[in-house]
């Protein structure tokens, strides 16, 4: 139910980023946390509770939901190098840094075909998300500023007696997109890949 991670400035994580993120430089000196607070938009499908599941929070989700039901939507396509789309999904934006922080930690279930996008003003050397009190796994997607994939993480929920704060996920970029468990893997998505999508 509550999602994981939030990242921040490696400095100004140790004055407190409650959100749970740590990393990531704030190059644009917008003030920010760094807050690339990614958290994780699990599916919510997992019934084994184990995080292995590639079900999704099945068709009767919507999405976005409260508390992210005044956010701006935009679909987000991936594109093979052929050009050809592998999937989609109808993506929440967070581009202020509240937004960041909060992530999808307080989404009780993510569609298969709904995520988050997360926007800074410049690229990001170095971004760390964490999955603290999510209750469901997601696929972390790091992007470059070109749109181009560099790096994908599945990131399964956090076990028993576990809030997730040492699931720390590192990657670089100027978007972050989280779907459900494991929906690159059914989309065949990988590092090379491009998104489509209109801010």
């Amino acid at each position: 139910m509550r999602r994981r991670r939030l990242l921040g400035v490696a400095a100004v994580a140790t004055a407190g980023a409650a959100a749970g993120c740590l990393g990531g430089g704030d190059p644009a000196g917008d003030g920010e946390v760094a807050g690339d607070d990614g958290e994780v938009a699990g599916d919510g499908g997992d019934s084994s509770g184990d995080g292995t599941s590639g079900g999704t929070g099945g068709d009767d989700v919507e999405w976005p939901s409260e508390p992210y039901a005044d956010y701006e939507t935009t679909t987000v396509a991936v594109e093979g190098a052929d050009g050809e789309e592998k999937g989609s999904v109808t993506a929440a934006v967070a581009d202020a840094g509240d937004k960041r922080l909060l992530g999808l930690s307080d989404a009780e279930a993510l569609p298969e075909d709904g995520g988050m996008l997360f926007v800074y003003d410049a690229p990001r050397d170095s971004l760390t998300y964490v999955m603290r009190r999510m209750s469901f796994g997601i696929d972390i997607v790091f992007v470059d500023g070109d749109r181009e994939i560099v790096r994908i993480h599945n990131a399964p929920e956090p076990g028993p007696n576990e809030d997730g704060e040492e699931q720390q996920y590192d990657g670089s970029g100027q978007y972050v997109l989280e779907v459900p468990y494991e929906w690159t893997d059914r989309h065949g998505v990988e590092v090379g890949d491009s998104l489509r999508f209109d801010l």
